[in-house]
Formats: C-alpha cells, sequence, structure tokens
C-alpha cells in the first residue's frame, strides 16, 4: 500500500521571440544602403512567481500528563499501540492516504503523505490541513488500483489508516488521546472501516463505525448548550443496503460544563462486543448501541444478527476540510481564517478481552 502518488508538476515560463525590421530605400536611378536601425533590446521577461509555501501551525509542544487510561482490572489486555515515540510515522502501522476524491461527501482536500501534512514531532502525530491548491490521484492506490484520474482540491490535510493488515480487530477496547481542531470546516474523525468483503465490497456493507467525529467545533451553534459555540462531539455507526438505503444510527454529546472539545486533551473510546457497542468520552459513557439496532442487506448476513460488526476492522485518522456534514451547518461553508489547522494524537491504543477473546463480552463496561 505504500506506492508513492504520482504527479507532475509543469512550470510554463514565458519568453519572448524578438523581431528584428530592416528598412531599405531607392530612388531615381541611384540607390543608397542605409544600415539597420539598431533596436533597442526588449526587457528581460518576468521569471515566473514563486509558488509560496502555505503556512503551517507552529510545531506542538508534546501533551501534558494525564490519566493513564489503562483499563486495568477490567481484564483489558494491550494488544496494540502506537504512542507515537519515533520521529517519522510507523510504516508497519500506519500507511498515509494519496487521494484528492473528498471521501464521498464533497470535501475540499487532497490528502497527502508530505510532512507538510503527516508528520510524528514531540511525542504526537499531527495531521495538518493547509489552504494551497493541490493536484494528486483522485483515488487511492490502494483501494483504486485501476483508475488513473487526477482531480485539484483547494486545500491538502492528513489520513492514516491501519489498512493491508497493518492492524485488524474483531471486538476490543479502542481509544485514542487527541487534541481537535476548532473552526467552520473542520471535521476530525477516528474511525473503523471492514476489512473484509464477508457482507459485499460496497460501503456501507462491510460496516463503519465511528467514534469520534467533531464538525466545526467553536462555529456559532444555536442548539447547543454552554457559550463556546459548537461543542459536541459523534459516535455513530453506519449500515444496512448501498447509497441511498444506508442507514446510520448516531449520538451527539457534551464535555462536562459544556467546554469545547477543542480547548484540551481528551479520550475516546469504543467498547466493541458482540452484539454491542459503548461509546466513551473521558471514560464517561455516552453512548451504547445494541444489534437489534443494525443489520445489512446481504446474503451473507442471513439469520446472523451481529453483521457486519462481527468480523475485523481496521483504523482510520484524518482531518477532513468542507464537505455535506461541515458546511451546511452552523457558520457555513469553509472558513478560511480556520487554517492552517491540526488534529494532534498523543495516542492510540487496542485492547483484547483476556478472558474471552472470541465475543468480548465478559470484560464491558456495566
Amino acid at each position: 500500500m505504500s506506492l508513492p502518488l504520482k504527479t507532475a508538476t509543469a512550470i510554463i515560463v514565458a519568453g519572448s521571440l524578438a523581431l528584428s525590421s530592416c528598412s531599405s530605400g531607392g530612388g531615381g536611378g541611384s540607390s543608397s544602403s542605409t544600415p539597420p536601425v539598431q533596436q533597442p533590446a526588449p526587457p528581460p521577461a518576468d521569471p515566473p512567481p514563486a509558488s509560496e509555501e502555505p503556512e503551517r501551525p507552529p510545531v506542538p509542544a508534546a501533551a501534558p500528563d494525564g490519566p493513564s487510561h489503562h483499563p486495568e482490572g477490567k481484564g483489558w489486555n494491550l494488544v496494540w499501540s502506537d504512542e507515537f515515540d519515533g520521529d517519522t510515522l510507523d510504516d508497519t502501522k500506519w500507511i498515509a492516504e494519496e487521494a484528492c476524491w473528498g471521501g464521498g461527501n464533497d470535501e475540499r482536500q487532497c490528502y497527502t503523505k508530505r510532512e507538510d501534512n503527516v508528520e510524528v514531532v514531540n511525542g504526537l502525530l499531527r495531521l495538518v490541513a493547509l489552504e494551497e491548491e493541490f493536484t494528486g490521484r483522485t483515488y487511492s492506490i490502494e483501494t483504486n488500483p485501476d483508475q488513473e484520474g487526477e482531480r485539484t482540491q483547494p486545500y491538502t490535510s492528513g489520513k492514516v489508516r491501519t489498512l493491508g493488515g497493518r492492524g485488524e480487530w474483531t471486538y476490543g477496547r479502542i481509544s485514542i488521546r487527541a487534541k481537535l481542531p476548532a473552526g467552520q470546516g473542520t471535521w476530525p474523525a477516528f474511525w473503523m472501516l471492514g476489512a473484509t468483503e464477508t457482507y459485499g465490497d460496497t460501503w456501507p456493507l462491510y460496516g463503519e463505525i465511528d467514534i469520534m467525529e467533531a464538525v466545526n467545533l467553536g462555529a456559532t451553534c444555536n442548539e447547543c448548550a454552554g457559550d463556546v459555540g459548537e461543542n459536541r462531539t459523534s459516535s455513530a455507526l453506519h449500515f444496512g443496503d448501498l447509497w441511498p438505503n444506508n442507514r446510520f444510527i448516531t449520538d451527539k454529546t457534551n464535555l462536562p460544563g459544556n467546554v469545547n472539545p477543542a480547548d484540551g486533551w481528551h479520550v475516546w473510546s469504543v467498547e466493541w462486543a458482540e452484539g454491542i457497542m459503548h461509546f466513551f468520552v473521558d471514560d464517561v459513557l455516552h453512548y451504547t448501541v445494541r444489534n437489534h439496532e443494525w443489520f445489512v442487506n446481504s446474503p451473507a448476513a442471513a439469520g446472523n444478527d451481529n453483521a457486519p460488526f462481527d468480523q475485523p476492522f481496521y483504523l482510520i485518522l484524518n482531518l477532513a476540510v468542507g464537505g455535506n456534514l461541515s458546511e451546511p451547518f452552523n457558520d457555513l461553508g469553509v472558513d478560511e481564517d480556520t487554517y492552517p489547522n491540526q488534529l494532534l494524537v498523543d495516542w492510540v491504543r487496542v485492547y483484547e478481552c483476556a478472558d474471552d477473546r472470541g465475543k468480548g463480552l465478559a470484560c464491558l463496561a456495566e
């Protein structure tokens, strides 16, 4: 999955073509030769303007210490994690996506694997969204290798996945500690997609688990509690039939005191077991979903109430710009003053229920 994105950059330099003219005259029976008039040389053409590097956010300091959030004493066994202690993205755990298609939601970014957009620094992963025109491959080569088209977008950003066998799990506790971006048009997410084609190869037949999404934090919100504007994060499941007959269920939640989640570091988690999911913010349960609330229209799921959420899923982290979930709401559109912006991640951890590896039920919070 780690093939480089093929891009081509053409620089057209305007040149000038100097034309000389000779004048000759004659009269009567005589002729005379007049030397050509020397024309002044044209001024040199202006060089093409240098492309300006987009401004990047300052390098963040390390995340402050906080509670460990290890679910000790509850039977959970840590089986996979990334603490981002190195100086580059660990390609045995993550692959950075390169794609400009807009994610199916008319988002405005090209995802790249450049350090401008995906960087590990000071013990953090940072996904950086920049306002810059960029042309790249429309679809990811890992998921759409036969589609060669290109697309241009007005922003770039970062997206990483555990795709390609780097990390896939059925059931467990999956957690992230992160500091979210604020601003109209920002859309950070920590989520999962089904890694197999057991129930179909088209979304959402393989299922989607949204552990955390946050849209337009800090923007105007007349329906939000508190006085800091949009301050809700959400968790959701996507399932059902092919679009437009797909289905989803979701829950939005506030932090204690109705503060803005972008103002500090917080932990989002899902405890996922056979037939049930619990979603948490800072270890506080805010949403429970059971298998009678989901389904998948697939012959392979006949008689299986747990499908499609009974198969391996892989992790995704991204920072989207604009799109159908953000631009029609709050202050509308994308606020250019919001960019550059960044999603900061302290760690990602995956736990397995040691006493119930097959179903995960024995370790669930009561």
